[in-house]
């Protein structure tokens, strides 16, 4: 059982690791080629602010 859960808990940890970093320009890049009406309310958002509106040029 112990095994069970420590596996559960490094499968966790090893699949959010994949994901780039939310306002990353590789997230940007991602969230430009997803189709607009899979993003949730938090995506746009987050688009808008480190995507659309950000200083880093």
């Amino acid at each position: 059982m112990k095994k069970a859960v420590f596996a559960l808990i490094a499968l966790t940890f090893t699949l959010a690791g994949c994901a780039p970093e939310v306002g990353s320009k590789a997230w940007c890049a991602d969230m430009k080629e997803k189709p607009k009406g899979d993003w949730t309310a938090n995506e746009a958002g987050d688009f808008a602010k480190h995507c659309l509106f950000s200083d880093d040029d």
